[in-house]
């Protein structure tokens, strides 16, 4: 049954973004006007040339447009607005007044900002620092730092350059750090002295000197200290110049005269969070990326001038990229470093409410926290100026949407969004046309032909199937960096589905046009033959008091695959015979017979990735006796070693 959450008023469709568009094509491309987002999704697939370059000029992107295309051939050697120029640093720059353009504050309340006019200035003083210690166009610059202003000024001054930005952040450890940036061998590192999480402070640059032995490209290192804290000591080291952020604050700041590189340039390079072999060195280009968290921003997400967007995200995750280009609308952005409930639970509602923020964007796991602590943002928040909620990272769950509706906020847009560091932007999101149903993520995005293929390649409706994108968009990978002949890349994405985007996730797409997202169907379970999702197996066990959190494989095992449910319990509750019954119970009743488990045990922690990710490949590698090859991509890779050589899966 359909269960409609949330409908925009008429008043707020006309004063979307979204109308506003639709008036532009009206005017410009003969478009009439429906208020419909089914048709004005079918009017950009059918004219994609049209479509992206009414984006560029809706957006007022700087730069030069030509309006030549190249949509012959495989589909990811498509090309979108040939020969084309602009700078991407100089689109994000967008305002040079004493308005707020970021915000950072950490756990423990230390609180800054940047005005648009020191933003641009201090942008100025990096972009000729960095020209004065040599970086080029296209020398990578490899940047291991929180997620701070400066380090947005960083990244905005290397792409001002023409350089190829990449960042990690501090919580990787040491080895994938080395085993990222190594392959893209950097010239300048970026690194800052120290973190803050949940009240302990991390040394990070008691790391630099194993990362230089390691990395020779690297030449030159700038050091930023922590926000409010003095430098940590360091040692300087032998045939590296080392400079510090104060070098910097000293520095002229000339104006730039800003650069128009091709479409096609390289803007970054982001990294896959697979667990198997090592990560992918994904590279962007600075057109593609532009226009689509333009789209993204703009009619998607309805951003406009003055808003305040807070997304909870580290450096080291696609968000950071969406949230710094959130600046290219005019709008402030907001960063958070730390623990997101740090001595409370509701941290960050204090933050939207002091800081007025317009969109909050978390992780559906954030959400799901908060339902379990049974918290009320409503009793104490007005949240006056919140007007969406975007949420990532895993699917949101059906009673995630009640819960925003009925703690959060009952008059708000919430977006449930998917995608991935592959595109850098979504798949399938939210618009405002469209009401929000119960469990659903509304629509796929503008210009994305997605759809859910069977087997056989076939177009599925209301059925779960594999999540693919039939045509080319201008986010796409330009390629993986060190691929010979785009092996790798073709191997990544269209090996399963004949010149075909095969995205990996297993969905599902509803008669509404909505999606439901199910996870990685490389993680799908496949018990006698028959693909089983594994978010039904969650949506049981979340509602259960008893346990925190939960994690489902298959095993292989007589010839043939077994559902084995990991538990964490929170406190006191033990793993009973009862608890067991009760559960397989409700799973049969509530998903279907096949989905019962045949092993239920209880462990101490799961294992995720540096995004929060929960990691059901790395679990099933290590109970089918193999090795995790990529266990740098793991926040907690200790904690493997509990699923290992566990007597209960050897009967």
């Amino acid at each position: 049954m359909i269960k409609k959450l949330w409908e925009a008023s008429e008043n707020i469709k006309l004063k979307s973004n979204l109308f506003k568009y639709e008036k532009f094509l009206s005017n410009n491309y003969k478009y009439k006007i429906s208020k419909k987002y089914s048709k004005l999704l079918k009017w950009t697939l059918k004219n994609p040339r049209k479509f992206w370059s009414s984006i560029w000029d809706f957006a007022n992107v700087k730069g030069y447009k030509k309006l030549r295309f190249n949509f012959s051939g495989n589909i990811f050697k498509h090309k979108f607005l040939i020969n084309s120029k602009l700078n991407f640093a100089e689109n994000l720059l967008s305002k040079k007044d004493d308005s707020k353009a970021i915000t950072f504050i950490s756990e423990n309340d230390f609180r800054e900002y940047r005005s648009w006019r020191n933003l641009n200035l201090n942008t100025y003083k990096v972009f000729n620092f960095f020209q004065s210690i040599g970086v080029k166009k296209n020398d990578r610059v490899a940047a291991y730092l929180p997620n701070i202003i400066e380090s947005v000024e960083s990244f905005l001054a290397t792409s001002a350059i023409g350089a190829i930005w990449s960042s990690c952040s501090p919580d990787f450890g040491i080895n994938g750090v080395i085993e990222r940036f190594s392959q893209i061998q950097p010239k300048l590192l970026i690194i800052a002295d120290r973190y803050y999480y949940n009240g302990k402070e991390i040394n990070i640059i008691n790391r630099l000197p194993l990362i230089l032995k390691r990395i020779k490209s690297i030449k030159k290192v700038l050091i930023i200290n922590y926000p409010g804290q003095s430098y940590l000591k360091f040692k300087k080291i032998k045939k590296h110049k080392i400079f510090t952020w104060k070098n910097i604050k000293n520095y002229k700041a000339n104006v730039i005269n800003f650069k128009k590189f091709d479409f096609e340039h390289d803007l970054a390079i982001l990294y896959s969070s697979g667990t198997t072999g090592k990560p992918k060195c994904i590279c962007h280009r600075v057109g593609g990326v532009l226009l689509q968290h333009l789209k993204e921003h703009q009619l998607h997400c309805e951003i406009k001038p003055k808003d305040n967007i807070f997304y909870f995200t580290t450096c080291g995750w696609m968000m950071w990229n969406w949230l710094i280009s959130s600046l290219a609308s005019k709008a402030s952005i907001v960063l958070f470093d730390g623990f997101p409930m740090y001595k409370k639970k509701d941290l960050l509602f204090e933050i939207i409410e002091k800081e007025k923020i317009t969109l909050f964007g978390v992780s559906a796991k954030y959400i799901d926290t908060l339902k379990k602590l049974n918290f009320s943002a409503k009793a104490k928040f007005k949240l006056k100026n919140l007007k969406t909620i975007c949420s990532t990272g895993s699917p949101l769950s059906e009673d995630g949407f009640d819960y925003v509706y009925k703690n959060i906020k009952k008059n708000i847009h919430l977006a449930s969004i998917s995608g991935g560091t592959d595109i850098v932007s979504c798949f399938v999101l939210g618009n405002i046309y469209s009401p929000v149903v119960r469990g659903e993520i509304q629509n796929n995005g503008l210009g994305m032909d997605v759809d859910i293929f069977n087997e056989k390649g076939k177009s599925i409706l209301n059925k779960k199937g594999e999540l693919v994108c039939k045509n080319s968009f201008p986010s796409m990978p330009k390629r993986f960096w060190n691929d010979e002949k785009n092996l790798k890349y073709k191997k990544a994405y269209f090996n399963r589905y004949r010149n075909v985007w095969h995205h990996g996730d297993y969905a599902e797409r509803k008669k509404t046009g909505g999606y439901i997202i199910y996870g990685r169907s490389d993680a799908t379970l496949n018990p006698g033959g028959v693909r089983l999702g594994t978010s039904e197996i969650y949506s049981v066990v979340e509602g259960f008091k008893e346990i925190k959190e939960a994690i489902v494989v298959g095993q292989n095992w007589d010839n043939d695959v077994r559902i084995i449910l990991f538990v964490v319990l929170n406190e006191p509750f033990t793993l009973d015979k009862i608890l067991i019954e009760k559960l397989r119970k409700l799973i049969k009743k509530d998903a279907s017979p096949r989905h019962v488990p045949s092993k239920i045990l209880s462990v101490k922690d799961i294992p995720r990735t540096k995004n929060g990710k929960i990691v059901e490949l790395a679990v099933k590698s290590i109970i089918d006796g193999n090795n995790v090859k990529n266990i740098q991509a793991l926040a907690n890779p200790e904690i493997l070693k509990e699923f290992k050589n566990l007597e209960e899966l050897k009967i």
